[in-house]
């Protein structure tokens, strides 16, 4: 689906902002040209929807820095028929740029608000990723191993129980750090126990939580 004509000239501007910035992978420039954004943000954020920055989604949770998404798409290296684990659906906005590379997409969110309003809109815009509401500490081992596992969170450590749900020669990306600061993160399992570890810049996202919030009755 097409962002609406009235949005098409902000992301094609969008679009050339995060060219400049280095990203220069045509596919992941066209997917995010072709998801409408503002579908994915709350009415009262519709206007800033194609700006090159992150917008709350409530829960304190945010959708990501468009260049962000772009960036972490492109360090994950999606191929067509990855299996990919992402953890942290939010709106469900990076999702949808990993089932326009062509992936299989198994997505946990643990807002059970933001997991069912990521469901409806993903649905409305006709892309089928797997979502689960669930504590994305704990992944997917029932649909483990995965190609490729994307954490869209900060958090300090690696999850042991991630690194074992990741195929071998996979590839894991995530938010390495405090709350105050990460870096990208990107993990290649190499072995059953060794992993190779390279970084890729300074970012700061949310935190990454334990446990689940259910909606309230």
């Amino acid at each position: 689906m097409n962002p609406t004509p009235p949005h098409l000239e902000n992301a094609k501007k969008l679009i050339h902002e995060i060219r400049l910035k280095g990203i220069t992978d045509e596919r992941i420039l066209k997917a995010l040209l072709h998801i409408p954004r503002h579908h994915f943000v709350e009415d009262r954020y519709k206007e800033a929807a194609y700006d090159d920055k992150p917008l709350p989604i409530g829960k304190e949770q945010t959708i990501s820095q468009p260049f962000t998404v772009a960036y972490q798409t492109m360090l994950l290296d999606v191929q067509e028929g990855d299996k990919i684990l992402e953890i942290g659906t939010g709106s469900g906005y990076q999702a949808a740029v990993l089932c326009e590379l062509g992936a299989k997409v198994f997505s946990i969110e643990r807002y059970e608000h933001l997991h069912s309003r990521a469901k409806c809109v993903l649905q409305e815009l006709s892309y089928t990723p797997q979502l689960f509401f669930g504590d994305g500490y704990l992944g997917l081992p029932q649909y483990a191993p995965f190609d490729k596992i994307l954490i869209t969170a900060a958090t300090d450590t690696i999850p042991e129980v991630l690194k074992k749900q990741l195929a071998m020669g996979g590839k894991m990306v995530l938010p390495l750090g405090s709350v105050y600061g990460q870096v990208m993160t990107v993990l290649r399992k190499v072995s059953k126990e060794e992993f190779q570890r390279t970084e890729h810049g300074g970012f700061v996202f949310v935190p990454m939580l334990k446990g689940v919030e259910k909606e309230a009755n």
